[in-house]
C-alpha cells in the first residue's frame, strides 16, 4: 500500500438528522472507494451498518472510514448526532485534526450542534461549516450562517478558530458548492468539499522521528485476534513485530506487548500493513488488558497521553434477571450472572455508561446512562442478542455540593408547527421549565428553547408526541448541575392488571376496553400481574382478559354479534421507560416487551401497600 505524504483525519459532527451519514455516503462513492458493481454503490447510509441504526435512522456508534483524493488520504470519522451518545463523540474527537460541522439549511444550529461544536473547539480542531439541504423549500441560509457565527462567538476561546470556510451542500444528491448556487442546482459533486478540506485542515503527519505514542480511543473485538486497539498515532511509527508498552493515564506501567498485526482503513474495509506512521488511524492486534484511555508507547519512552474526559451519566435504572413465566422459552440468556457479564463488557466501550451493584437486591445492577434513549438502545441491543431482563423506572442522578442537593439541568430545543405551540407551552409550564427563546420562521414552524431539570423532563417526550400528533422534534443539551428546584408531580392514571394467566380472548378484551385502552392482542399469552391496559382515571384495576363468553343452549338477541376490538397500543422501549411507575417493571425478552407490576399477585401488592403506608420500606 502506498505511503501518503499528507494524511488528514476529519470528524463529521452535527445535530441528529442534519445529513452527516448521507454526505459521507457521497464522499465514499464519488472517490471510487467501491467498485461499480459492489453492493455498497446501491446502499444509502453505508456507515450505519448496525440494524438498530438503520431502523431508528440515527447514528449510534462512531465509525472510521477513509477516502483517497489526489495525493492525500482522508480518514473520516462519522459520529452520532444524538446527545445521549455524546460519549461516542467525546472519545473519538482526539483522533481528528479538523471537523465538518454540518448544519441543516432550514433548522439551523440546534442543541446537539452546540454540544459537538464546543467539544471540537475545546480540542482546537479547525472547522469547516457545511450548510446542508440547501434545496429545502423552507431553507434560510443567511439566517443559519448568522446563527452559526453567533454560536462560534459564544463558544470559541481561540480567535483563530472563528475564521472558518463555508461549503454549501445537497448531501442527498452528492453536490457541494463554494458559493450558494442558483436553485435548482443541476450539476455538482463533492470536489469543492474535498478541496476545502485539503486547503483548511492541517496534515496529521508530524514528529515522524519521535518515539511511538498512541492513545487508545476505541477497541474492536476480533474472533481470531482478540481485542484490536484503535487510535491515531500521535508521533513516531510502528512496525509489525515491534514491542510496545501499555501505560495508564496516571503513568502506571501495565506491561510490554508484541505487535502481531497492524490494520488501517481502506474505504470501509480494513487492510493489513507492515508499517504505519504518524497521523494514521490504526487497528493493532497483540495488546492484552487494554482499556479506552490507555496509551501505547515505545518502550524507550513510557509516557502516557492525557485521558479522555467524558461527561458523567445523568439517569439510572435497575436491571435484573427476568422472572416472568415466559422467560425460558423466549430467551437464550436468563441468569443474573450472564446479564452482569454482558453489561460489564458493554461499559468497556460505551463510555457514557456506568455500573454499580444494587444494594437492595444482589441479583440486580444499577445502570447509569446519558438519557432515556441511551438506556433504551442498550436494552434493545441486549434483547437482540438473546438476553432477558427486567428494568425498573429510570431515576435522575442527584449529587450534593456543599451540602446542597443538586440536579442535572438541560437546555431543551423544540421544533413544532405553530398550531401546537399553545399545548407545548402549557405542558412545559406544568413541568416548571423556563423559556429562554421562542420564534417562528414565518413558514408555519416555531422553535422554542427551554431550560428544564431532567427530573421534570422524564416522560415528556411521549406526552408531547401525543399532544402534537407526532409533529415535534426534541433535542437536549446537558448544561450541568444546579440546586434542586420544585418537582413536577407526574400525572399518570391507573392501569389494568391481568388477574389470571392464560390466553387473552376477545370477550375479555372487549370488557377491558370498556374500562380503558388495552396493550395486548387476542390470543396473546398473559400472566397474573402483567399490565394489560391503561385506565382513564386514577387507581389500578384487576381484570380477567382471559375470560371467554359463557355458552348456553339458549339464544338471546345480540349473543352472536361479532366483537369489534380497538387496535392494541404497543409502546416502544423508550415509551415504556417513560410510562412505568416505581412499583412497575419492563419485562424484556428477545421476543416480547411487556409491562408488569413488581409484585405479581394481588395479595403481595396489598401486603406491600400496607407496609408502605405504615412507613416500612419494602
Amino acid at each position: 500500500m502506498a505511503k501518503f505524504e499528507k494524511i488528514i483525519n476529519i470528524a463529521v459532527i452535527a445535530h441528529v438528522d442534519h445529513g452527516k451519514t448521507t454526505l459521507v455516503d457521497a464522499m465514499l462513492k464519488q472517490t471510487h472507494s467501491f467498485r461499480d458493481n459492489q453492493q455498497e454503490m446501491n446502499i444509502d447510509r453505508i456507515m450505519d451498518s448496525n440494524d438498530l441504526e438503520r431502523e431508528k435512522g440515527i447514528t449510534i456508534l462512531s465509525k472510521n472510514t477513509s477516502v483517497f483524493y489526489k495525493d492525500c488520504k482522508i480518514n473520516i470519522i462519522d459520529t452520532p448526532g444524538h446527545a445521549d451518545f455524546g460519549g461516542e463523540v467525546e472519545r473519538i474527537l482526539n483522533m481528528a485534526d479538523g471537523a465538518l460541522l454540518i448544519v441543516d439549511a432550514a433548522e439551523g444550529p440546534l442543541s446537539q450542534t452546540k454540544f459537538v461544536l464546543k467539544r471540537a473547539l475545546d480540542y482546537g480542531l479547525k472547522i469547516i461549516l457545511v450548510i446542508n439541504k440547501i434545496d429545502r423549500k423552507d431553507q434560510n441560509v443567511k439566517k443559519v450562517i448568522s446563527d452559526t457565527e453567533d454560536l462560534f462567538l459564544s463558544l470559541a476561546n481561540d480567535p483563530e478558530l472563528l475564521d472558518f470556510p463555508i461549503v454549501y451542500a445537497i448531501g442527498r444528491d452528492g453536490k457541494t458548492f463554494l458559493e450558494m448556487p442558483q436553485l435548482p442546482a443541476e450539476s455538482g459533486n463533492t470536489s469543492p468539499l474535498f478541496e476545502t478540506i485539503i486547503k483548511t485542515i492541517p496534515s496529521a503527519v508530524m514528529n515522524v522521528d519521535s518515539p511511538f505514542q498512541m492513545l487508545i480511543s476505541a477497541f474492536e473485538n476480533n474472533e481470531y485476534l482478540g481485542k484490536l486497539a484503535v487510535g491515531r498515532i500521535n508521533q513516531g511509527k510502528l512496525k509489525k513485530g515491534d514491542f510496545v508498552s501499555l501505560v495508564k493515564s496516571d503513568q502506571k506501567f501495565l506491561g510490554n506487548f508484541k505487535v502481531e498485526r497492524i490494520y488501517v482503513s481502506h474505504g470501509i474495509e480494513k487492510m493489513e500493513v507492515e508499517e504505519a506512521g504518524s497521523g494514521e488511524i490504526v487497528y493493532i492486534a497483540g495488546v492484552n488488558n487494554l482499556e479506552i484511555g490507555h496509551t501505547l508507547t515505545s518502550p524507550m519512552r513510557q509516557v502516557a497521553l492525557p485521558a479522555i474526559e467524558v461527561a458523567l451519566p445523568t439517569i439510572k435504572a435497575s436491571f435484573g434477571p427476568n422472572t416472568s413465566i415466559f422467560t425460558k422459552e423466549e430467551s437464550r440468556f436468563v441468569t443474573s450472572r450472564e446479564l452482569k457479564e454482558r453489561l460489564n463488557i458493554e461499559v468497556e466501550t460505551n463510555l457514557g455508561l456506568k455500573l454499580e451493584e444494587d444494594l437492595s437486591d444482589s441479583t440486580r445492577v444499577i445502570v447509569s446512562g446519558r438519557g432515556e434513549l441511551h438506556l433504551a438502545v442498550l436494552i434493545e441491543k441486549l434483547r437482540r442478542e438473546g438476553y432477558a431482563m427486567e428494568v425498573g423506572k429510570p431515576e435522575v442522578i442527584f449529587k450534593k455540593v456543599d451540602g446542597v442537593l443538586h440536579e442535572p439541568v438541560s437546555e431543551l430545543t423544540i421544533l413544532t408547527p405553530d398550531e401546537f405551540v399553545g399545548a407545548i407551552t402549557a405542558e412545559l409550564g406544568k413541568r416548571k421549565a423556563r423559556m429562554l427563546d421562542m420564534h417562528s420562521d414565518g413558514r408555519g414552524t416555531s422553535r422554542l428553547v427551554y431550560k428544564i431539570s431532567e427530573l421534570n423532563a422524564l416522560g415528556m417526550r411521549s406526552r408531547l408526541m401525543t399532544e402534537t400528533k407526532g409533529q415535534v422534534s426534541l433535542s437536549f443539551l446537558f448544561l450541568g448541575y444546579e440546586p434542586k428546584t420544585e418537582e413536577h408531580k407526574k400525572e399518570r392514571n391507573g392501569v389494568l392488571i391481568a388477574s389470571e394467566s392464560g390466553k387473552a380472548l376477545s370477550f375479555g378484551l372487549d370488557l377491558a376496553q370498556k374500562r380503558g385502552i388495552t396493550f395486548v392482542l387476542p390470543t396473546e399469552q398473559v400472566y397474573e400481574g402483567q399490565i394489560v391496559g391503561y385506565r382513564p382515571m386514577e387507581g389500578d384495576l384487576e381484570i380477567n382478559v382471559c375470560k371467554g363468553k359463557q355458552l348456553t343452549n339458549m339464544r338471546s338477541s345480540g349473543n352472536d354479534d361479532a366483537i369489534i376490538l380497538a387496535p392494541a397500543v404497543k409502546y416502544s422501549l423508550e415509551e415504556c421507560l417513560d410510562f412505568i411507575e416505581d412499583d412497575e417493571l419492563i419485562d424484556v425478552t428477545p421476543k416480547n416487551i411487556r409491562l408488569r407490576k413488581k409484585m405479581l399477585s394481588k395479595t403481595d401488592r396489598l401486603r406491600a401497600s400496607r407496609k408502605q403506608s405504615k412507613g416500612v420500606l419494602v
